[in-house]
């Protein structure tokens, strides 16, 4: 599904998703992804929800966000509390939804000049 034309040029949006990947600014991703508006990160390392540990909420700090998209896949899904403790305890939101919903959100946040990471499971 095409989300919508990029007119900030110079910051990351979501321009598609669709089953098993994401596209930003025009580039498609199949592998789990961290995107803030300045930067893509591809290094990111869990394979899917069930591989999430803290070390990779833990790895959001350096991004310094108000809030974390959690793009969960297809499916809405919640980790538990203790895996993104730290996030929450240095005042940063933490929000689960299917990837759809996050890559969505992502761009209205992202467009109000929000300081907002997604971070996609593939």
């Amino acid at each position: 599904m095409k989300l919508h034309l990029n007119t900030r040029t110079n910051q990351n949006i979501f321009t598609a998703h669709g089953a098993g990947y994401v596209t930003v600014n025009g580039l498609r991703f199949e592998h789990s992804i961290v995107v803030t508006p300045e930067q893509v990160f591809t290094d990111w390392q869990p394979q899917g929800f069930d591989a999430l540990n803290e070390s990779h909420f833990a790895y959001l700090l350096a991004t310094k966000p108000e809030i974390v998209l959690l793009g969960t896949g297809a499916q809405q899904r919640f980790p538990h509390p203790r895996l993104y403790q730290q996030l929450t305890a240095a005042g940063i939101g933490v929000e689960s939804m299917d990837t759809p919903a996050a890559c969505r959100t992502y761009n209205i946040l992202m467009g109000e000049d929000r300081k907002v990471v997604a971070a996609i499971l593939l």
